[in-house]
């Protein structure tokens, strides 16, 4: 296991595959993959890894979401996702090295390449931006919503 506290989360394109579905009276909906999900709840916090969802969306989709997986640190509408994160880790005297991030847009390269030059892991779904491909310790051979973070966990934990 490599030595990782904190596994931050974008949502939309990571846990999700990106799309957002709006049917005709302005209701949204998501698709979240069951995978992803057992990996958080049976790998991941199990193993003392705290996930951490920040997203630039906000959405009570992912409120009942993360409900529903146990995760208690869910920071939505943030458009800066490195200043939400200092913010959080100072509170617990933790620093970047400690963090295990998966993004997959051009929105996640600031706070990614913050936490690799710290010392921390950077993950992407098969389907990110070249950027964010180019930056990552690790490309998932799926893309976002389709188990990609169960395949960056189990990477992270085996």
């Amino acid at each position: 296991m490599k030595d990782i506290k904190y596994l931050v989360l974008d949502v939309d394109g990571t846990l999700t595959d990106g799309c957002v579905y709006m049917g005709e009276n302005g209701e949204l909906c998501k698709a979240f993959n069951i995978k992803d999900g057992y990996g958080l709840c049976h790998q991941a916090i199990p193993a003392g890894i705290v996930p951490v969802i920040i997203t630039g969306r906000t959405s009570n989709i992912v409120l009942n979401r993360c409900k529903e997986l146990g995760i208690n640190e869910i920071h939505q509408g943030i458009s800066d996702k490195l200043g939400e994160l200092n913010e959080i880790l100072a509170e617990r005297g933790e620093s970047l090295k400690d963090c295990a991030y998966m993004g997959d847009d051009l929105n996640d390269l600031h706070v990614m390449k913050a936490i690799k030059a710290a010392g921390g892991l950077i993950g992407c779904p098969a389907d990110a931006a070249a950027g964010v491909i180019e930056c990552a310790d690790f490309v998932s051979s799926k893309d976002g919503g389709r188990g990609c973070v169960r395949e960056y966990i189990e990477w992270i934990l085996y």
